[in-house]
């Protein structure tokens, strides 16, 4: 599929420099590719859009196998590819659940990509539930976490086993000092967008806010009131403080999401996808979700507790600004507490003013629709069933997500209830439906 086509399905009116560079070297070279970019640059957009036009969708077969650190990134990078409408087929495999269950939907599937962390990868190669035949191109997307979680083994197994791939595309928010041998570079085109000395973009303004006490959950409460409804990440080192900070947050009444490695798969899941298609607007984490997260319009990064590090600090802050977009990071420092010497730039004192709204809640909220792809329901389908049966505008529907047997839709918050009562025992294709709001 031509990439004008997607860039007018993304509603996308041109590629960063980039990107364009990316894609020139992926589409008019035979070269390997190497790209290193910062986190919120597009890189995920960047390699997936000259593959649309690579990759056969006529062919049944695995093409290509793009490795991740971890499940989220696997997840969001296929939904990155889903919305490209390009005919491709993919597939996320990462643990936590069945290798059984993706194996039944390998079958059914047959992805033309597959987005996949490097053990569970194997193990599916292991069980021959994957041909790598035809797989021609490997991606390895933030490749330089790969090789810091220990991943080195585990790729090296699985580069090995692709013995077939022609082209390699590496991706890197930081400078590699070395690419292992395993991964078998042949000539390499070099895309790199790292600038020196920039600890995050120009367009990130860095406040410090002073809490007058060590606990400063009443300081955080007041900062996120004086934000109404923006989208705001509060970071936190401890999987303990997250829930405390979470439990504190909503019976002062705002809407939050809670996100820590403690957390089920699915709870976890969940989380991500209320707060990133708008129904919450805080999400409270750990460094966890610092790093290969695509969530957009992230308009506050607040940092409860001091990064660990300098590369902490760095990814935390890439959550904002992504792409052209313009953001805001603030520390609560308690009383003995200062900016960490590594902070570059012009730092300002943000004063939280005395009188303040209550917590603003979401724009958007999220609606179960108890029908998906089984009963041959489309996002076609839903937006037409809201538009015509709900009376809402196409601007009013969010983010759409099509699942097996149920579905999920982000609507505005404001015509919720109208909606419920006019969709109330309608049909959706003809077909009578549950449709209820999700908590």
């Amino acid at each position: 599929m031509k990439i004008n086509k997607v860039l007018d399905k993304l509603g996308i009116e041109e590629l960063n420099l980039m990107q364009k560079e990316t894609s020139d070297a992926i589409l008019h070279s035979s070269n390997d590719v190497l790209v290193l970019s910062p986190t919120g640059s597009g890189k995920t957009l960047a390699y997936l859009l000259p593959l649309t036009e690579r990759i056969d969708a006529g062919q049944d077969s695995l093409q290509a196998v793009v490795i991740v650190p971890g499940r989220e990134l696997a997840l969001q990078s296929q939904q990155v590819l889903a919305s490209m409408g390009s005919g491709l087929r993919s597939m996320a495999l990462y643990g936590g659940r069945p290798t059984m269950d993706e194996h039944r939907q390998l079958m059914k599937i047959r992805p033309h990509i597959v987005f996949a962390t490097p053990g569970r990868l194997n193990d599916h190669i292991d069980k021959g539930n994957i041909a790598v035949e035809d797989v021609c191109w490997i991606v390895i997307d933030e490749f330089d976490k790969c090789l810091e979680m220990g991943f080195h083994d585990e790729m090296s197994k699985a580069m090995n086993r692709l013995y077939n791939a022609k082209r390699r595309v590496l991706l890197s928010a930081t400078e590699t000092e070395e690419i292992p041998s395993f991964v078998n570079m042949g000539r390499v085109s070099r895309v790199d967008f790292l600038i020196e000395d920039e600890q995050v973009p120009e367009r990130v303004e860095i406040n410090i806010v002073k809490s007058a006490v060590k606990d400063k959950l009443d300081t955080l409460q007041r900062l996120l009131r004086s934000f109404g409804d923006q989208s705001t990440i509060v970071f936190l080192n401890f999987r303990e403080s997250v829930e405390r900070t979470e439990e504190y947050l909503k019976t002062m009444g705002f809407s939050t999401s809670a996100f820590h490695g403690g957390l089920e798969q699915a709870q976890r899941e969940a989380a991500l996808y209320q707060f990133s298609n708008g129904s919450t607007n805080v999400l409270i984490a750990t460094d966890l979700a610092s790093r290969g997260l695509d969530i957009p319009q992230v308009e506050n990064i607040v940092h409860y507790h001091l990064p660990l590090g300098e590369d902490a600090y760095i990814h935390r802050v890439g959550r904002t600004a992504r792409w052209d977009a313009m953001g805001t990071t603030y520390f609560i420092l308690g009383p003995d507490e200062y900016p960490p010497e590594y902070v570059e730039g012009e730092v300002s004192e943000f004063v939280i003013p005395e009188k303040l709204p209550s917590p603003a809640p979401p724009k958007m909220v999220t609606l179960y629709i108890g029908k998906g792809k089984k009963d041959k329901i489309s996002k076609v389908d839903i937006v037409g069933f809201l538009c015509k049966k709900g009376g809402l505008e196409k601007n009013e529907i969010g983010r759409i997500d099509v699942k097996e047997r149920y579905s999920y839709v982000a609507i505005s918050r404001k015509r919720l209830r109208e909606v419920l009562e006019k969709v109330k025992g309608e049909k959706v294709k003809g077909v009578k439906t549950l449709i209820e709001v999700v908590k």
